[in-house]
């Protein structure tokens, strides 16, 4: 290839995402993992808070970041007059560029928990397109101006008990999308068509909420990984084929995502709580030979970090834990104010855990869980989003705002 053919084919490729960006759920490496420097560490209603934006709905999604748009999901009424929102705000003055409106059903579930599985799927986006779930309302793509190109449903079951809130995922030009309260299935689609390209089902997925993960593993293979109850899976990305499994601890609900280092997943969650280390690769039944350790005592919803050989996490009743990943021994245990469903993430030597009514907390991330600082916004509603980290601003919502924290 000659240079002035290099640089034609540069000059026409789409856009592509910066190292600042945080693209999907828990990040650009799904780890809830940030290097930034700039974040600070204390924040209130009148301290680096750089804009507060009202949100037109409640919702559990995270906000992603691509380039000067924050895009975030909310939903608002009720019954078969709910509706979801995605809206598209510009990361420096806070203003709305754009925002749409999707009309369906309620994805509460059949438990009472009516505010969960409306907008609790966070957005992906590759640079170019943004991706979003909507539940049995289906998923649907958008350009970064605002222009929806495709929708496509993914089933209307409501099979698991309390919604839906698996996030949607990129890998290469599919879609990859786990509809478990939808139709028990996982399913990919060319990103830029909507064609569904193929579809895995199983009774297991309809207890699924965790997002999957495509991962490289010692052989350079590449798998798909999804936590459901009992067991890891390692897919073929490519066709959705079940290549391996291994047992886990994780019982009731597959909830938290999965975390890798050195060939070996962590996988925590269920409401008995537990968690499993696997070896990743392999065929058919790898549970003898995969399993490092497996060990009671997880986190029902949030998920963990990875740091310098511990796994951190608050898990639901506010207690955090340390836990030691080759061992899987618990080396720290310490209760928190407050109830949490976000998930912890990792800036620099950090941890900030958002709680849902009291507060963030922000600890040195090192098992003795030191608390740097407790910050408010003085809003009293529900904070169930994790955090998005990008050049230098902290991105939260609530059920009634979307907050951009940065030093002043």
């Amino acid at each position: 290839m000659g240079l002035s053919t290099a640089i034609f084919l540069a000059i026409l490729s789409p856009l592509t995402l910066r190292a600042e960006d945080w693209p999907g759920f828990r990040g650009p490496n799904a780890d809830g993992v940030s290097k930034d420097e700039r974040i600070p560490t204390e924040w209130s209603a009148t301290k680096n808070l750089k804009w507060k934006l009202k949100l037109p709905g409640k919702g559990f999604s995270s906000p992603i970041v691509v380039g000067k748009h924050v895009i975030v999901t909310a939903w608002s009424g009720s019954g078969r007059d709910v509706k979801r929102h995605i809206v598209c705000v510009d990361r420096t003055s806070g203003d709305v560029l754009w925002q749409d409106e999707v009309e369906g059903q309620s994805d509460g579930g059949d438990s009472g928990f009516s505010y969960h599985g409306q907008a609790s799927h966070t957005p992906v986006s590759d640079g170019e397109r943004v991706y979003v779930l909507f539940g049995s309302s289906g998923v649907f793509a958008y350009d970064l101006s605002g222009k929806r190109l495709w929708h496509r449903e993914v089933g209307n079951e409501r099979r698991a008990r309390f919604g839906t809130s698996s996030s949607p995922i990129l890998h290469g030009d599919q879609l990859i999308v786990t509809a478990g309260c939808e139709s028990a299935s996982i399913r990919a689609f060319n990103k830029q068509t909507g064609e569904e390209l193929w579809k895995a089902e199983a009774d297991s997925l309809a207890q699924t909420y965790s997002t999957p993960r495509i991962v490289k593993g010692p052989d350079g293979r590449e798998d798909l990984l999804l936590s459901v109850v009992f067991e890891l899976w390692g897919m073929n990305p490519e066709n959705g084929k079940l290549r391996w499994y291994a047992e886990t601890k994780v019982d009731t609900a597959a909830c938290p995502s999965i975390l890798v280092e050195g060939g070996v997943a962590y996988v925590i969650g269920g409401r008995g709580g537990g968690r499993t280390a696997v070896k990743i690769g392999g065929k058919g039944d790898t549970s003898k030979d995969a399993v490092v350790w497996s060990e009671s005592g997880g986190s029902y919803v949030p998920s963990p970090v990875l740091h310098n050989g511990h796994l951190y996490w608050i898990n639901d009743s506010g207690i955090a834990s340390v836990v030691d990943i080759k061992t899987g021994e618990q080396v720290t245990r310490k209760r928190l104010g407050g109830r949490f469903y976000s998930s912890v993430t990792l800036v620099n030597d950090k941890l900030y855990a958002v709680s849902r009514f009291d507060g963030t907390y922000v600890l040195k991330a090192t098992p003795e869980l030191e608390q740097i600082a407790l910050n408010k916004l003085g809003d009293d509603s529900d904070f169930s989003g994790s955090p998005a980290i990008s050049d230098g601003q902290l991105f939260i919502r609530s059920d009634e705002a979307l907050y951009c924290i940065a030093a002043e």
